[in-house]
């Protein structure tokens, strides 16, 4: 009997290690973004603090994405509904593994750079779930990141807000009293796809 487990996991060893370079070189061909710097936090639980703060762009959201979000932006729920199906990439502050950044909107700037706008679902603690915090309704988090044609810039980052969509026009409350700062941001990678 143990004989046979050994070569059962002599083969399933064997099966692996040849499965594991086509996986290494399918993963090298799938372009990303990523967007580095650190966030300075001015109110809040941020405030007076610094983090780093990574952006992972795999794709840009479309102009189909945008329209989904405002027909679903009459409630919240709505919104997260349709946001919780998207997957744009990862964004970070600190040092762990971040959240899922669902939607990653980009716009040409007038000056030749880049405009991105970040809509992400952002995790709710247990104390405000338990307690009923007001914070617990600021469900979303935002950033908007300016981009020059070096790919270096600055942008802004809101770690809990509601976000009502109204056609083209987005309005972002902000839980704290101001919203932290990115600065010494750097973009490296490209993305194909919608802009």
């Amino acid at each position: 009997m143990r004989k046979g487990t050994l070569v059962f996991v002599l083969v399933l060893c064997a099966v692996c290690s040849a499965a594991l370079p086509g996986a290494t070189a399918h993963a090298k061909q799938r372009a990303s973004q990523r967007v580095t710097g650190t966030v300075y936090g001015f109110s809040g639980r941020l405030a007076g603090r610094s983090y780093p703060f990574t952006l992972i762009v795999n794709n840009y959201s479309s102009a189909d994405d945008a329209a989904r979000l405002s027909a679903a932006a009459r409630s919240q729920d709505e919104l997260l509904d349709v946001l919780d199906k998207m997957n744009a990439g990862r964004i970070a502050v600190g040092n762990n593994v971040g959240v899922k950044a669902n939607a990653v909107f980009s716009q040409p700037t007038a000056e030749g750079g880049t405009k991105l706008t970040v809509l992400f679902e952002r995790n709710l603690n247990l104390f405000e779930l338990r307690y009923g915090t007001r914070s617990a309704d600021y469900r979303f988090g935002y950033a908007e990141i300016y981009l020059d044609r070096a790919g270096r810039g600055q942008g802004t980052f809101i770690p809990a807000a509601k976000v009502r969509i109204d056609g083209n026009n987005w309005e972002v409350e902000d839980f704290g009293v101001y919203p932290a700062r990115l600065m010494g941001l750097r973009s490296t990678g490209s993305v194909g796809g919608p802009r």
